[in-house]
């Protein structure tokens, strides 16, 4: 069992809320204890009203940025395909600043075509958007190291996806995280393709902290993920209420979790 400390993060859905109370929730969430805030890379509602109340990603994040003092924050995650390579280093660089070393950059190939279809792009195959992201994370990395001021620090690259041949490949050889969905026996067996990627790239995985969703989980559900080697879990919160109970009583566990360990 790994011995980082067991981390939360929610996500903040920007939908179906105006920025006022996005606003409030992150500083509700920074002050109950949270580790991380997230937010997603869509141009639309997820859920509810398909033409709902919606912000876009990257703006927001920069506001939390100089909003907050403690979180980390990051997209949960960026969607590879909206923007140059290049210009998500030189934006994830500026975020990074903003917030005093707290950005993490969370990314992935993007799946919602309305997205695509809506703000003119194009959508391809599967197979396709994960080439794209591979072509992409070694120039972003390329430009932080050129870019003027660097980022503060080595930003944490989260890389979202369960995908054994591409995806896991890609996390083996670029990300700091790895986040996905995966019930119990799906993450052990996934850990261990995982393990067989890092050492075709000679890399130990455990240099990748992994993170998953919690959702239904019940606490022992999440202890049992903690045993196989999870330390990051989040939640997902949407308005127009973003209820941040179920936050709070995770931030409980998560504490009880690290007094024992």
């Amino acid at each position: 069992m790994t011995t980082r400390p067991i981390r939360l993060g929610v996500q903040i859905a920007p939908q179906h809320a105006l920025y006022p109370t996005i606003r409030e929730t992150a500083a509700a969430l920074e002050e109950a204890g949270v580790d991380i805030l997230f937010n997603w890379d869509h141009f639309y509602p997820l859920s509810g009203d398909p033409d709902g109340l919606h912000y876009e990603s990257w703006t927001m994040l920069a506001a939390l940025a100089e909003q907050t003092e403690r979180v980390e924050l990051g997209a949960l995650v960026n969607c590879n395909s909206y923007r140059n390579a290049n210009l998500q280093a030189d934006m994830a660089r500026t975020i990074d600043h903003i917030s005093g070393g707290r950005f993490i950059f969370g990314t992935g190939s993007g799946w919602f075509e309305k997205d695509y279809d809506e703000y003119g792009y194009e959508f391809g195959t599967v197979g396709q958007r994960l080439d794209a992201l591979g072509e992409a994370l070694p120039v972003i990395e390329d430009r932080w190291a050129k870019l003027n001021p660097p980022p503060t620090r080595k930003i944490p690259v989260l890389i979202g996806g369960g995908g054994e041949k591409k995806t896991l490949k890609l996390v083996a050889k670029h990300a700091d995280i790895w986040h996905s969905f995966s019930d119990l026996p799906t993450l052990e067996r996934k850990l261990g393709i995982l393990a067989e990627h890092c050492d075709t790239v000679g890399r130990d995985i455990a240099e990748i902290e992994i993170s998953t969703e919690l959702r239904t989980m019940t606490e022992a559900d999440a202890t049992a993920q903690v045993e196989a080697g999870t330390t990051l879990f989040t939640l997902g919160i949407t308005g127009p209420d973003y209820d941040i109970a179920a936050a709070k009583k995770w931030v409980a566990w998560r504490d009880s979790m690290n007094a024992g360990r």
